[in-house]
């Protein structure tokens, strides 16, 4: 099989593609410059896909004896992720950046690029496991919990998973990873993991997010519209955030007020008691499937929210192309923008984005 594998410069796409070379297939190597910033330096663990990374995925190709390239892919990195970060901020919402790289870059131009010369499959680096069962290729948890990826995978199609290649989805652990990396004498054994957003290497979301939407002053107000504070921006806050709110009223009770809600048109910020947090009930429109497209109707699954949150059974309902996920029990502190990925036990059913939320608790309760 020829397989284009995918090099961020980490040790999990390092070993990924030297497990890929031992099982015997055509392997060349690509590093994805996804910044028109050429000399951007990494530092520490913050960001990834910079000019030390390119050349930490050459020397890890070079060890390997592969052929290797670095395709400059800036200019739809910028319009599919940095553009629509940035216009999902504006609206007030809450994106999730690593799910349209998978989605827009590595697994649609990345991928399409690959078929196009011939390839067969793109290999990453990422800790998911492909189950070929009866209906075709389909995407499941990788054994090591606490590393899987499933979730950021979600947007990915039964096409897509096709031509999908993960070494890494039944290693027990990434201390494994590592381990093998050093024994191999790859240099970036003992590499940081990359984490945060890629393209604000800094970590300062605010204050990046301020230079492209801009900051203006508005109110904070109470779930009956009161005003309690001000704030800088509103795009500096998310739903469920306590921190940084700055509020001159204190609520009846003493007890602390999260945000709940971001108004965008008013350039208000809503905030409340943290059982308001609560959700009963989910839905959106912006959808995939990783297989074959569930019937318009009802079934059970399991629900993530977030990268890292655990899964929630849930009754799900598809109708004339919009989902409705109900909790078993309430999700706590869910955005506007965020996805939902559903799974059926350690199975990826499909994922959208979540467009409407509906509380727990009523406004006058």
């Amino acid at each position: 099989m020829r397989v284009l594998a995918a090099m961020s410069g980490g040790v999990d796409s390092a070993v990924a593609a030297a497990r890929a070379v031992d099982a015997g297939h055509d392997v060349v190597g690509v590093h994805l410059a996804l910044s028109r910033a050429g000399g951007t330096l990494r530092t520490g663990s913050r960001g990834c896909c910079t000019i030390e990374d390119a050349l930490d995925a050459r020397r890890a190709a070079d060890l390997l004896g592969i052929p290797f390239y670095v395709w400059d892919f800036s200019e739809r990195f910028r319009d599919d992720v940095i553009d629509d970060f940035i216009s999902e901020y504006r609206a007030g919402r809450t994106p999730n950046p690593c799910m349209r790289c998978n989605e827009k870059i590595k697994f649609a131009a990345l991928l399409e690029r690959a078929l196009e010369l011939g390839f067969d499959a793109v290999c990453t680096g990422h800790y998911a496991t492909l189950v070929d069962g009866p209906e075709g290729r389909e995407l499941h948890r990788a054994s090591d919990e606490a590393k899987d990826q499933s979730y950021v995978l979600g947007v990915l199609t039964a096409d897509q998973l096709a031509h999908t290649y993960f070494p890494l989805g039944t290693t027990p652990s990434k201390a494994v990873v590592r381990a093998e990396a050093a024994e191999r004498g790859l240099t970036v054994a003992q590499k940081p993991d990359s984490h945060d957003i890629c393209f604000i290497p800094d970590g300062d979301t605010r204050g990046w997010l301020a230079e492209k939407v801009g900051a203006e002053q508005g109110d904070v107000v109470d779930r009956e519209g009161s005003v309690v504070g001000r704030h800088e921006g509103a795009h500096a806050f998310t739903v469920g955030q306590r921190r940084g709110l700055q509020l001159g009223v204190p609520a009846a009770d003493g007890k602390p007020r999260f945000v709940l809600e971001v108004r965008p048109v008013s350039n208000t910020v809503v905030v409340g008691p943290k059982e308001a947090l609560a959700t009963a009930e989910i839905s959106g429109e912006r959808h995939s499937w990783a297989g074959r497209a569930p019937a318009d109707g009802v079934f059970a699954c399991d629900v993530q929210i977030r990268a890292h949150a655990d899964p929630v059974p849930a009754r799900a309902s598809v109708r004339d192309g919009s989902i409705t996920v109900v909790p078993e029990t309430p999700f706590d502190g869910v955005a506007p923008g965020q996805t939902a990925v559903l799974y059926d036990g350690t199975r990826v059913i499909g994922q959208f984005t979540i467009a409407r939320t509906v509380s727990a608790v009523p406004q006058n309760a």
